[in-house]
């Protein structure tokens, strides 16, 4: 399949070091990881400017991140494919089981990146069309409003040709002016609605393409049995709205929307595979451990790339991107077998978050938790005001409890910004609209027993 330049959103606007800077807002540290994420995604706009046949011949360097739980894994890719606008999908490897075996089959994971690429494409097509679907859908309630304009008058909108065409085109333009100003949304019409009328179908089988099978059965219903329709009184507001998404639907290519998003996914699709570690290890022929050398044999030929039967036609992986990540605390990389170790060239290991990392954390990112806690309290009308000090201090109690008990990175903010702020949001519909700060005391004092008491399970789960 030939990707076109516009079929392809162009990541050239970024080159690696702004991309790193761009994932710099939102994630703290980790630079290699960001390094090697963003040499990455530049050498598949590199790759598509490589005439062919050598383009064909170059694959991506997939990427395997190792590191706790909580230190940005999952971010660094989330965020990538924002910025990328690209096709993502997140799956973990532990949900998936070897072939012959109860669970979801490892192809599931490329289906699920060309139904989110469809989704993209649809509401950027949708976008386009939007303004011609409007007017349509205006021209239908004006028709339902004041009834439709009488053909035999001639088609010219603005050129009617005796007095009662005049008449009902000017009737037609004040509830034209009227529907665009709202005034009208609280009328109700009655409107001509589809209903499903096929049976809901689930399969249940222990092979391969159950999900496939679902969706192919459904649609097969959709086209057998006969749709009913029937009248509705709705507002004004609710018909513009279900005549809008009828005229856009209508609009819209559809052979088109499925021939780029197949492109998108094959050519800048990424799916990140959490916890490979949980899928590390040797067969040991019993227990749990008896699929996991399987699944990592299920997932080798995707990775290296094959192609996958879709509901929207064969699928390629070989330009697909794998990023994989996994905490290795009991395995290790060299735990996989030979082949899919062979898969992941690109191996980054992130670095544990102490105190400095995790005040950077309360401050740096634009969606910080403390800028999130002052928008949420901000609704009760309270304002927070976070000093230096209290953020410091939470920075340093979050550090100490990940060293007491589990290690579990950043996430341990989270916690313990919940317990600081319990009462107050439990209290703040009945407070005063006041500024509340919050300072090192007012940690100390609503924190206290997390500081003082070793028994952390107690306070944090």
């Amino acid at each position: 399949m030939t990707a076109h330049d516009s079929e392809i959103p162009v990541e050239s606007s970024f080159t690696p070091r702004e991309l790193v800077g761009e994932l710099d807002r939102y994630i703290v540290g980790q630079r290699d990881a960001k390094k090697a994420v963003s040499v990455a995604l530049r050498n598949r706009w590199r790759r598509r400017l490589v005439p062919q046949p050598m383009q064909d011949e170059i694959y991506p360097k997939n990427i395997i991140m190792i590191g706790t739980t909580g230190v940005g894994k999952t971010e660094i890719a989330r965020r990538l494919s924002k910025l990328a606008r690209a096709p993502f999908v997140k799956v973990e490897a532990s949900k998936f089981t070897e072939v012959g075996y109860v669970g979801r089959d490892v192809e599931s994971m490329v289906r699920d990146l060309v139904e989110r690429a469809v989704a993209m494409v649809k509401k950027e097509e949708r976008e386009s069309v939007t303004d011609r679907a409007r007017a349509a859908a205006i021209e239908r309630i004006l028709d339902l409003l004041v009834g439709p304009i009488d053909p035999t008058h001639g088609f010219e909108k603005d050129a009617p040709t005796d007095e009662t065409a005049a008449r009902a085109q000017n009737t037609r333009n004040k509830f034209r002016e009227m529907l665009e100003a709202g005034t009208l949304d609280d009328r109700r019409v009655s409107v001509e609605t589809t209903e499903k009328n096929f049976p809901s179908l689930e399969i249940f089988s222990s092979q391969g393409g159950v999900e496939e099978m679902g969706i192919q059965f459904q649609d097969m219903f959709q086209n057998v049995f006969p749709k009913k329709t029937r009248a509705r009184d709705v507002p004004v507001g609710d018909a513009l709205e279900l005549f809008l998404e009828e005229e856009a639907q209508k609009l819209m290519d559809t052979e088109r929307i499925v021939r780029v998003a197949k492109v998108r996914a094959e050519e800048t699709g990424i799916i990140f595979i959490d916890e490979i570690d949980k899928v590390a290890g040797r067969e040991s022929g019993k227990g749990p451990d008896v699929s996991r050398e399987g699944v990592q044999r299920d997932l080798l030929p995707i990775i290296e790339g094959s192609t996958v039967s879709t509901k929207y036609g064969q699928v390629r992986t070989d330009h697909v991107l794998f990023v994989a990540a996994g905490a290795f605390h009991v395995s290790k990389v060299t735990d996989l077998i030979p082949e899919l170790q062979g898969r992941f060239p690109i191996r980054v290991e992130l670095e544990s978050l102490g105190k400095d990392d995790l005040l950077r954390i309360l401050t740096e990112p634009e969606n910080s938790l403390p800028r999130q806690y002052e928008a949420l309290l901000a609704t009760e009308g309270l304002a927070l005001d976070f000093k230096d000090d209290a953020l410091l201090a939470i920075a340093q109690i979050a550090a100490d409890v990940n060293k007491r008990a589990e290690n579990i990175g950043a996430r341990r903010l989270h916690t313990v910004m919940e317990k600081l702020l319990e009462d107050l949001s439990f209290r703040a519909p009945e407070m005063p609209n006041e500024p509340i700060v919050i300072d090192k005391a007012f940690v100390e004092e609503q924190l206290a027993g997390i500081i003082e008491d070793q028994d952390l399970e107690r306070y944090i789960l």
